[in-house]
């Protein structure tokens, strides 16, 4: 039929629809029996119809991703020159180290050691590190130095170390002690200007340090930059008034020897202070000390001045006389001492017939005679027996008045000259009181003699000379001399030595004292 025929070839939603219309066209000639049969076949075109429009959309979905599969799989993978190519991140840390060993391979071609740089950050070119190095190189440091500190290759030069320069400039410290600056404390370079360097010259002005010694102190001790403020610093200067050093010698006494600012109170200034005291240094006599001495305390308990202190009383120093010798002479608790001692010794036993208990009486008298040259001291002796002195009598000398061994032999030829022809003494009067040497003669030797001679008195030099201008002029308001009237041989004064320095003003001393206490 040709309903059959239209339903099984047309396939397409579209021609059952047409079928349908020239059926519905025709309906009216139909009898019941092929209305049923109509029926029936429209139901079945209709079913037809719908199946194999969906059947036709499945093969073209299916189709279409069959074709984006096989596209996909024709597709090549991206190249690692692709823009959105990323490495990863063991292939980024391999690159690294390659770059750093291409840098550690660059200093040690320059006889720089890099072992100790592993961890550090630095610069993966060739040409970043040797710009570094130059610019220390112009500064002045070698590879020696760098080797010394190679952490200094980790600073940038425009980040790090220009400013840092920059500021140190113009603080005032010279161009030509910037590498030994460095030297001694190259981590200076790591520092931040603001945050590091600025705050510790304003605390070392705070401690009296007049601005135009603040270079002068930064040159002698550069590691004080890297002090912590409220530390080491603090502990010492607040130690150090506390024994009797007056407030206002801080900021000479830091200018002179800033490394005190370095010293710990517990294991360096209070065992020097205390080793001080045992020997019977007063405490206010050692503050005195290191008003006048500050490096003092840079002496090495251990290594200077306990073993000093044992060598001046091996060799005849009196116990007694250690806290004389010692104020008198600071620096004796620093030397090579007994190299010295054992010299000395020598040579007055050979040249003066000086036993060894009458040397350490040399000592007691005149400390400074351990650092004699032996040459100058040889020209005195020679002047002396030029003069007619025997042996026993320039030992008779010496012993009583050694510091003749150290005075201008020009003005002791002046003053010899005039004991002979305008006093005319005896050669015994001056080994009695060869004192006389030490004497200036036109302010003191000729006057008094004059007077003497005006008035026809004769006395010993020792009376004539050992004594205050105004005991003198009491002496010549007597009429005669009855006997001898002679002062004590001069002494070491340690009470007069131990006051503390008098200032001026009170008053200004006292508003001092409210910022010291607040410091």
């Amino acid at each position: 039929m040709m309903i059959n025929c239209a339903g099984v070839t047309k396939s397409g939603f579209w021609c059952s629809r047409s079928e349908a219309s020239i059926l519905g066209f025709n309906f009216a000639h139909l009898n019941p029996l092929n209305k049923i049969l109509f029926t029936i076949e429209r139901r079945n075109v209709l079913q037809v119809g719908v199946g194999s429009a969906i059947s036709q959309r499945m093969y073209s979905a299916a189709s279409s991703g069959l074709a984006s599969a096989s596209d996909r799989s024709d597709r090549k993978p991206a190249g690692k020159s692709s823009l959105y190519a990323r490495p990863s991140l063991l292939q980024m840390q391999q690159d690294r180290l390659k770059a750093r060993e291409t840098v550690y391979e660059f200093l040690r071609s320059l006889g720089i050691v890099p072992d100790e740089l592993n961890g550090l950050e630095l610069p993966v070119s060739i040409e970043v590190m040797r710009e570094r190095i130059d610019f220390l190189h112009k500064l002045g440091l070698t590879v020696s130095d760098i080797n010394n500190y190679p952490l200094v290759l980790g600073c940038s030069v425009k980040k790090n170390m220009i400013p840092v320069l920059d500021y140190l400039g113009k603080l005032g410290v010279r161009k030509s002690t910037f590498a030994d600056f460095l030297r001694r404390y190259p981590q200076v370079l790591h520092s931040s200007v603001v945050v590091d360097l600025q705050p510790v010259v304003k605390y070392l002005q705070g401690l009296d340090i007049k601005e135009n010694d603040i270079p002068r102190v930064l040159e002698r001790y550069p590691e004080v930059l890297g002090f912590k403020l409220e530390g080491t610093m603090s502990t010492s200067v607040a130690y150090l008034v506390g024994i009797g050093v007056g407030r206002r010698e801080i900021g000479p006494i830091l200018t002179r020897y800033p490394e005190i600012l370095g010293m710990r109170v517990g294991r360096v200034i209070k065992p020097f202070v205390e080793m001080l005291e045992s020997i019977g240094v007063p405490r206010q006599a050692v503050a005195r000390l290191i008003e006048n001495r500050p490096h003092m305390l840079g002496f090495s308990l251990g290594d200077q001045v306990r073993p000093n202190i044992d060598a001046l009383i091996e060799f005849g120093v009196r116990k007694q006389s250690l806290p004389s010798i010692i104020v008198r002479y600071p620096e004796i608790a620093g030397l090579d001492l007994r190299s010295k001692l054992l010299s000395q010794q020598n040579f007055f036993k050979y040249n003066l017939d000086v036993n060894p208990e009458e040397f350490g009486g040399i000592v007691e008298k005149m400390p400074q005679v351990v650092s004699l040259n032996q040459t100058p001291i040889m020209k005195h002796i020679d002047f002396l027996k030029g003069c007619g002195f025997s042996q026993e009598d320039m030992k008779t000398m010496v012993l009583g008045c050694p510091q003749i061994l150290a005075l201008n032999i020009d003005i002791m030829k002046l003053n010899f000259d005039y004991f002979q022809h305008e006093m005319e003494r005896k050669l015994e009067d001056i080994v009695a009181f060869p004192a006389f040497f030490t004497y200036s003669l036109e302010a003191t030797i000729k006057p008094r003699h004059k007077r003497i001679a005006k008035k026809g008195l004769k006395c010993s030099l020792g009376w004539l000379l050992n004594c205050s201008d105004q005991k003198f002029d009491e002496r010549m308001s007597y009429d005669f001399i009855d006997i001898e009237e002679m002062e004590a041989e001069p002494s070491f004064d340690m009470e007069s030595f131990s006051r503390p320095k008098e200032y001026e003003s009170s008053s200004e001393y006292d508003d001092d004292s409210e910022d010291d206490d607040d410091m």
